[in-house]
């Protein structure tokens, strides 16, 4: 049976700092990693847009965060939490492994994970010519032809950085039309380094050692192609994973949870969340990390307010 202080469910950015702060001050921390050890964040190759690395990947840096709460104290597992229950106090919870335990407070870093096409040479190329994160990535592809997967706001929003950055942008779209906003879409229409592929569906991803091509179809003509780029960003949606906590925790209409800005507390009290699994437009690691380390002051906050048994 375990019993903890601070239960953190999830790594990345947000769980990590969120346990930096919570060992350091003094409380008991469990984190346990899930299956993405990291989260989103190993899937780039190079950070260049966080304090105090001038240039790492995502996997070194997550490896640096986690290493320095180990070292402080943290207990960190390499499993998930099957079971969560919130609706007792301390909270209850089970893990993979049968093994059950209780905290006196939980902090939900569970991110969100990309949606991806799933199709032909995907999983070779990730992190290695395709990207969900333009902001993270776009800078390596300065001067070169990149492609933007994705009609809604994200899509239109990368390909608008992209534009900035790259010498051609295509964006390719399976409808005849985007979901995203009106001005959003005029202003891709009129930028004259993006060019649009309207019906258009990626059949596999290409190349050797590096993306070189990608395998095109037009839904309507049916006519296939190959479309040279050297790098894809796909914008076809991210997921919140929450669930753990789905009716038990209040969350927004698109799914996320939702949570006071100013603590990171959920609905129910002494319930946290941070990171991606409660920010649905800002997908930085330096703000999942801020996020994380509110979360951990909030959580340290309620733990000693509390009435230790």
């Amino acid at each position: 049976m375990i019993e903890t202080d601070v239960l953190i469910i999830g790594s990345g950015p947000a769980g990590y700092t969120a346990g930096l702060y919570t060992t350091r001050a003094g409380l008991n921390t469990d984190l346990y990693t899930g299956t993405a050890v990291g989260g989103q964040l190993t899937y780039t190759h190079a950070v260049e847009n966080f304090p105090g690395f001038e240039k790492i990947s995502g996997f070194d840096l997550m490896d640096v965060f986690k290493k320095q709460i180990q070292t402080l104290g943290a207990k960190i597992h390499h499993e998930q939490i099957i079971r969560l229950n919130t609706q007792v106090y301390p909270f209850e919870f089970e893990t993979e492994m049968a093994e059950k335990g209780t905290a006196r407070a939980v902090i939900l870093a569970t991110g969100a994970k990309a949606r991806w096409l799933n199709v032909q040479g995907e999983e070779k190329f990730k992190g290695n010519g395709i990207s969900v994160c333009a902001t993270c990535d776009g800078f390596f592809y300065r001067n070169k032809t990149v492609a933007v997967i994705g009609g809604g706001n994200t899509a239109l929003y990368e390909a608008l950085f992209l534009s900035k950055v790259a010498s051609k942008v295509y964006v390719i779209n399976r409808k005849d039309t985007f979901s995203g906003e009106r001005l959003l879409q005029e202003q891709v229409q009129n930028e004259s380094k993006i060019e649009i592929l309207y019906h258009t569906v990626v059949q596999s991803f290409e190349g050797e050692a590096h993306l070189t091509h990608i395998q095109i179809k037009n839904t309507i003509t049916q006519e296939e192609s190959r479309l040279a780029v050297d790098g894809v960003f796909e914008a076809v949606g991210t997921e919140p994973e929450t669930a753990l906590i789905v009716g038990q925790v209040k969350r927004t209409e698109s799914g996320y949870i939702e949570t006071n800005k100013r603590t990171m507390e959920t609905s129910v009290p002494g319930i946290f969340a941070c990171g991606d699994v409660q920010e649905e437009k800002y997908r930085q690691a330096i703000i999942a990390a801020g996020s994380g380390c509110i979360a951990a002051l909030s959580a340290e906050n309620f733990v000693y307010r509390q009435p230790k048994k």
